[in-house]
């Protein structure tokens, strides 16, 4: 399979770049994944989609202000960091804007001196290792430093920074949103609960690589990057208790997704689990754990594309795409929503 077979023509006014007023008045594309119909509604729709005894399962992840603008020691030159992941107490992995001249030992700082940084080593891709001098907590500080580190092709300013978190955003550690889960409300949450649906969380710390073009012509030679996940043995026995008695497991958004199908087994049973997973699925991959799939727009040619398209098939996404794009469906982070069932 090439990755061109999952190109599609998007017009730039289609992405959204900015959040809706209400999570839930995005719209929603409904697919049936065998044969391919196609409904539209509106997210608050979701009701007439799930059933008692079904289960919904989020990612509680929450994601960092994880852009960092400062001051090379000596020189005054302007440095971006963006954080990736943690590798121990005080060192993170990062990527650096510009990062030719920032070798090891160059020392950066952050409002006036509030945050420092020293560059300890280069990585792969070019990321480099760096190790933090700071007082008091690291989130305090980066939360007071930081800015939300909203893809490249959103290019309007955020003015609501809660608005790139779901409103059951719980654990520090992501890089981007899970954005499917965008859309919900406290109060749609609990309207789905009183009808009978089991909600679960699961954690998938987002990372950059996610959203990493695909850059090899066959997707097989593709190699994904690692990203930390949970499933705790609560959540594990309330999944294995809905696929028991008949209900659907309904994931929302491909990060939920990777985490399940990570931890399933061949006949569908999760257990509880933490780990970095590097899970790369595209067709024709059979899904073990999951049922239904709620989903954003993604970027052609994108493993997240890919995955969706396993879990119909590409023509059926590739046409589904086609008519978002017709009837101005909005696209990607902050875009309108899919409903694969």
């Amino acid at each position: 399979m090439r990755t061109s077979d999952f190109y599609y023509d998007l017009p730039s006014e289609l992405i959204a770049q900015t959040p809706l007023s209400d999570r839930t008045s995005s719209r929603l594309l409904v697919l049936d994944k065998k044969s391919g119909e196609m409904t539209h509604a509106h997210f608050y729709n979701i009701t007439d989609y799930l059933s008692s005894g079904d289960c919904l399962v989020l990612n509680n992840t929450r994601v960092l202000p994880a852009r960092l603008i400062g001051e090379k020691e000596g020189t005054g030159a302007k440095v971006e960091f963006l954080l990736l992941s943690r590798k121990s107490e005080r060192e993170w992995e990062v990527i650096l804007k510009p990062g030719k001249k920032c070798k090891p030992g160059v020392k950066v700082n952050f409002g006036n001196g509030k945050l420092k940084a020293e560059i300890m080593e280069t990585v792969n891709d070019g990321n480099r290792i760096v190790r933090f001098e700071y007082e008091g907590l690291f989130e305090n500080v980066l939360d007071e430093l930081g800015e939300m580190p909203l893809p490249p092709y959103i290019t309007k300013k955020l003015e609501d920074r809660e608005r790139y978190q779901t409103v059951y955003s719980k654990h520090n550690g992501s890089a981007a949103a899970p954005t499917a889960g965008l859309h919900f409300t406290k109060e749609l949450l609990q309207k789905i609960e009183s009808m009978g649906v089991k909600i679960a969380y699961v954690t998938l710390h987002v990372g950059l690589g996610t959203f990493r073009p695909v850059k090899v012509d066959d997707v097989e030679n593709h190699k994904m990057h690692s990203e930390f996940y949970e499933i705790n043995t609560e959540t594990a026995s309330l999944i294995n208790s809905v696929k028991k008695n008949g209900g659907k497991v309904i994931s929302v958004g491909t990060t939920s997704t990777r985490v399940l199908e990570t931890v399933a087994d061949d006949n569908g049973i999760v257990k509880q689990a933490s780990g970095w997973t590097d899970i790369f699925i595209y067709p024709p991959y059979r899904f073990k754990c999951v049922d239904s799939l709620i989903t954003n727009f993604h970027l052609p040619e994108s493993t997240l594309l890919m995955l969706v398209s396993a879990f119909s098939t590409k023509e059926n996404i590739m046409r589904a795409y086609e008519k978002a794009v017709e009837e101005k469906y909005r696209f990607f982070s902050f875009g309108d929503a899919m409903f694969l069932n």
